[in-house]
């Protein structure tokens, strides 16, 4: 009992746990957006090594709860295209993370992201897809994999994708937690191949997860109460917030 209370109370643990509260209710709330927050939050106490499989192992688990609550409002076909489209795209991520610059890569990402969201805010009401465009489904399942592979940050195209086609706030998030589910697992897999699973991350992990549940109902409270319009905003909004982070980050280095 001494040594499971000297963990909770432990700084670093209750660090990690406040962070993985926040980023699950960003998540849970808007269907993605969290990479950003957890993972370099998390790594200003914790190595990076433990840092990203916990995020990994954290977002099969939330994708897997959301499901589980929401699965008819799973667009099904557009997430197998999108899952689909995303597996040539990540060998290409992980080629350019390791053969180009990083910094380039991560500005042009911004400001393109940043740049195209606050052309949608400001351009007011969209025209919605009324079904989906292979040619856009596609494209942004193979960039969500390539900024997957090279990244870890496969969410903004899918959202860019989710937003053109008009879903409600509901059918926005299964369908992205129905795409972040088998993606996040392979990832996961991947790691636990690579040998990069230890004790420290299921400890996190198992300290993180009542506070997980709670921010999991509390996102989706949120995503109840958020109707068309407004969401998007938000959307946008969250992308926007994103482009500017990787700017920074790619300037700051």
């Amino acid at each position: 009992m001494h040594i499971i209370l000297g963990n909770v109370l432990d700084p670093v643990v209750a660090y990690v746990v406040a962070v993985v509260f926040i980023a699950t209710v960003i998540r849970s709330s808007l269907g993605f957006g969290e990479a950003l927050v957890a993972v370099p939050l998390l790594a200003m106490r914790i190595p990076i090594a433990i840092a990203t499989p916990l995020a990994v192992m954290l977002s099969v688990l939330v994708a897997a709860v959301v499901v589980a609550q929401d699965w008819r409002h799973v667009e099904v076909r557009s997430a197998s295209g999108l899952i689909l489209s995303s597996l040539p795209g990540i060998p290409v991520g992980i080629l350019l993370l390791s053969r180009g610059n990083e910094h380039v890569l991560k500005l042009l990402l911004g400001v393109l992201i940043a740049a195209f969201s606050i052309y949608c805010l400001a351009a007011g009401k969209q025209r919605h897809l009324p079904e989906d465009h292979r040619g856009l489904l596609v494209s942004c399942g193979f960039l969500a994999g390539v900024l997957g592979g090279a990244y870890g940050v496969n969410g903004p195209p899918l959202a860019i994708y989710g937003a053109l086609r008009g879903w409600s706030p509901q059918h926005f998030r299964a369908t992205l937690q129905g795409y972040f589910l088998p993606a996040s697992l392979m990832g996961l897999a991947g790691y636990a191949a690579a040998g990069l699973w230890n004790a420290a991350i299921t400890r996190y992990f198992l300290f993180s997860l009542p506070a997980v549940i709670v921010a999991i109902l509390l996102g989706r409270a949120i995503n109840r109460r958020l109707t068309g319009h407004g969401f998007f905003r938000l959307v946008y909004v969250g992308l926007i917030i994103i482009g500017i982070v990787l700017i920074i980050q790619a300037a700051g280095r």
